[in-house]
């Protein structure tokens, strides 16, 4: 039996994900699936890139602003709601699009990880606690074999509670997918990547982004929430604190930040061979355009 069709969006920040996404579900009649691991929370919008309304242009859009700040949100938590998501796309008869570029979430769903229950060994980690990331990583690589990379290896908490697991008996299990993916990568030049970045995040300054920090401060997010949410937060959270004196020194901070993140986004892409990569200084919407066409039609 075939498996029901998805269309991936996937790629570095402030390549053109969002916009590409809506164009294609416009020429066929498409919803949207969001795949971002910062935009599942309300208010956090500004900061993390969130399409608006009118840039929706009337496509549905799905996976935004599911949970409130605070709150933890595991990649299980998003698997299930994407595939909710999705299957109540296809059931309406429309073509499903997952457009982000948190690669786990991503992975999570076009792969189909398999999750389990298992949950934390308060003594365990206690131990684990005590570890730095790099000795978790020696101790992962110790017990599975495995490499990780595109940021994965030096994710403290994930490189936790996969050696909990791990110590529980929890052995990984098969992937097992549940729809057939074409992927789209969308990318520039590494310098035409930084000038975009440094462009969006004066846009995004300008627009009131350090305010919305502060408003979310003022409402009860906390200090240590927007720390881990990195990039844009962590960064305004240090500027609104004291540990950068300025604006320019937020903005030449932070745009280096970004810039870093973009590059391990591309490594972390580059290593899925099944990847289309658009050609984005030609027609990238006549190139996937006809990429789906053929796909949708097989």
């Amino acid at each position: 039996m075939s498996l029901p069709k998805l269309i991936v969006v996937l790629g570095a920040t402030a390549c053109g994900k969002s916009g590409l996404g809506v164009e294609l579900a416009l020429r066929f009649g498409g919803e949207i699936v969001s795949a971002d691991s910062r935009q599942v929370y309300r208010g956090l919008d500004l900061g993390t890139g969130k399409i608006t309304a009118e840039e929706m242009r009337g496509v549905p859009h799905h996976m935004l602003d599911v949970v409130e700040p605070n709150q933890p949100y595991s990649v299980a938590e998003f698997q299930r709601g994407a595939y909710q998501a999705i299957d109540g796309i296809l059931t309406r008869g429309k073509v499903p699009f997952l457009v982000g570029g948190t690669g786990l979430y991503l992975r999570a769903v076009t792969e189909g990880f398999v999750f389990t229950d298992t949950g934390p060994d308060p003594a365990l980690r206690a131990v684990l606690e005590r570890e730095s990331t790099g000795a978790l990583y020696a101790r992962y690589q110790a017990r599975t074999g495995k490499t990780l990379s595109g940021g994965e290896e030096r994710n403290r908490h994930r490189l936790i509670r996969a050696l909990e697991k791990l110590e529980a008996g929890e052995e990984a299990l098969p992937p097992c997918p549940r729809y057939e993916c074409l992927l789209l990568g969308v990318n520039y030049p590494r310098e035409t990547v930084c000038a975009r970045i440094d462009q969006r995040l004066r846009r995004r300054l300008e627009a009131g982004m350090v305010e919305e920090v502060a408003a979310l401060r003022s409402a009860g997010v906390s200090d240590g929430f927007l720390e881990g949410l990195g990039l844009e937060y962590r960064y305004i959270l240090w500027y609104l604190t004291g540990r950068l004196d300025s604006l320019d020194a937020l903005s030449d901070e932070l745009g280096r930040a970004i810039k870093r993140f973009a590059k391990r986004q591309v490594m972390w892409f580059r290593r899925d061979r099944d990847v289309l990569w658009l050609d984005m200084e030609g027609e990238p919407l006549k190139q996937a355009a006809r990429a789906v066409e053929e796909f949708l039609a097989r």
